[in-house]
């Protein structure tokens, strides 16, 4: 675009924008969103994009539900603009419905196809998720910000007290995830189920329970989008303050989780250690265990420490800090000092982790001594395994999504002249080109006439048009298209 457009373009935002958002002001990032709309592109992911041949870079689907989806991230980046700007639901209305501006051109359409009443419902959902996401959310301006709002998060998954074997598990699942924002630069990422699950070293089915039970549930993980195809799952983690630093979830007395007067309120581990280890096949659930993972993080993070201390610094009950204490000693990754335990001065090397204690010259890796470990517990190639059949269930969906979208369906084998060869099976809404009339409608196969309420869509599709609904094939796409986002958005 020239300079002098971009320029002419920017005064009339500042006028016009100042006009309905006064006194507040948009940003110019998202002036541009509602003038120009989308032109580079930032918001059409998803479905409406799809891999090149070439397997490397992303080019944009022609489908009009991709068209759908597109429009409905650019109105929703629009109205948390509104709302991070102090705005309100009649202003964004002007702002989306505005003839001259092309970020609303979504909701304009649904103005066009379905009615005024039904573009204005769909403002007031977009505007009140819009509203309980900047409710709920805190504006990141840099990546300085991003990174000091991930340490704050680490520093309070490192004091909550994370009792019983589902909280342990909970918070293996919620360092994988700030492994994740760490790498993406900030609270928002993407990752898979299958992912998360090798980086914490559980399966998926207890990948699932903790999502559901704790970590959503209780404000430190959300699921802004489901993924699909080859997209993983996009997240947020919450890294404002707890207001209650008790527990992260309510108590389970099936679970020995009740709270007991020999944990403390805060913990105080290193999970930065944690992250390391909890990967390794030593700690799955049969061998060492969550229990062994918090201990050696309390450990790292103050050694020297006696078991009543170890108690209140792990959240462990007393009886499991004992018994896990024997067994880590059994192994030689810590050591007993009167009444105080500290781990071994090169408990553990090979894994890019150094004791504040430990002599500069040892450089020897015990990575090998973590997989005897693991052979004494019956868990070594645990990981290994989970991660091939993850391997073999993607190559599987993936092929399923390419026979989708190829739409294939079950061929019938006949053999002729001793060859093998496919018939492939019609489609349901599929038409023989014999029942086609030369003026759309479809001819009756017993009577040869024309069928007063069936059409012949552009597509060779079957459509039924009754008299309650006299919507053409685009209208009837475009409602599909609309009736699936919110259903996938409940979802």
């Amino acid at each position: 675009m020239p300079d002098s457009t971009h320029h002419a373009l920017s005064q009339r935002n500042t006028t016009e924008f100042c006009g309905i958002l006064s006194p507040a002001k948009l940003p110019s990032a998202a002036a541009d969103l509602i003038l120009l709309g989308d032109l580079t592109g930032r918001y059409a992911s998803g479905s409406y994009s799809k891999l090149a041949s070439d397997g490397r870079s992303l080019v944009l689907r022609e489908e009009r539900q991709g068209a759908a989806e597109h429009g409905h991230r650019i109105t929703a980046a629009i109205a948390c603009h509104v709302a991070r700007a102090g705005g309100t639901i009649d202003q964004l209305t002007q702002l989306l419905l505005h003839p001259e501006h092309d970020g609303g051109r979504h909701a304009q359409n649904i103005a066009l196809r379905s009615g005024q009443s039904r573009a204005l419902d769909y403002i007031r959902r977009v505007w009140a998720s819009a509203s309980e996401a900047v409710g709920t959310t805190r504006s990141l301006g840099s990546r300085h910000e991003a990174y000091e709002a991930l340490a704050t998060l680490r520093d309070r998954i490192e004091t909550t007290p994370w009792r019983g074997e589902r909280g342990r598990t909970a918070l293996r699942v919620l360092r994988a995830h700030l492994n994740f924002a760490e790498i993406a630069g900030g609270p928002l990422h993407h990752a898979s189920e299958r992912q998360t699950a090798e980086e914490a070293g559980i399966s998926r089915t207890t990948l699932r329970a903790v999502y559901e039970t704790v970590l959503k549930p209780h404000g430190w993980l959300r699921r802004l989008r489901v993924g699909h195809g080859r997209e993983g799952s996009t997240w947020y983690l919450d890294a404002r303050p707890s207001r209650f630093r008790t527990t992260p979830y309510p108590p389970d007395p099936a679970l020995e989780e009740w709270p007991t007067p020999e944990t403390a309120t805060t913990a105080d581990i290193d999970s930065t250690v944690l992250g390391r280890l909890m990967g390794h096949d030593a700690f799955a659930h049969h061998g060492l265990g969550s229990a062994a993972l918090v201990i050696i993080s309390a450990l790292h993070a103050r050694q020297h420490q006696t078991v009543s201390e170890l108690v209140g610094t792990s959240s462990v009950s007393r009886a499991t800090t004992y018994r896990t204490l024997n067994r880590l000693a059994d192994h030689g990754l810590v050591q007993h000092t009167g009444e105080t335990w500290a781990l071994a001065p090169r408990a553990l090397e090979g894994l890019g982790i150094r004791l504040p204690n430990a002599a500069n010259g040892h450089t020897a890796a015990l990575a090998q001594g973590w997989d005897k470990v693991a052979e004494q517990h019956g868990t070594r190639g645990i990981a290994a395994q989970r991660k091939a059949l993850h391997a073999v269930e993607r190559a599987a969906y993936r092929k399923a999504l390419d026979r989708l979208a190829e739409h294939r369906s079950r061929a019938v084998v006949i053999i002729h002249d001793g060859q093998q060869v496919l018939v492939p099976a019609p489609r349901p809404d599929e038409i023989p080109p014999t029942w086609h009339a030369p003026d759309g409608h479809v001819l009756d196969p017993v009577t040869g006439r024309p069928a007063a309420d069936w059409r012949v869509a552009t597509d060779g599709r079957l459509i039924l048009i009754t008299p309650t609904d006299q919507r053409s094939y685009d209208e009837l796409a475009a409602a599909h298209a609309e009736a699936l986002h919110e259903w996938e958005s409940a979802a």
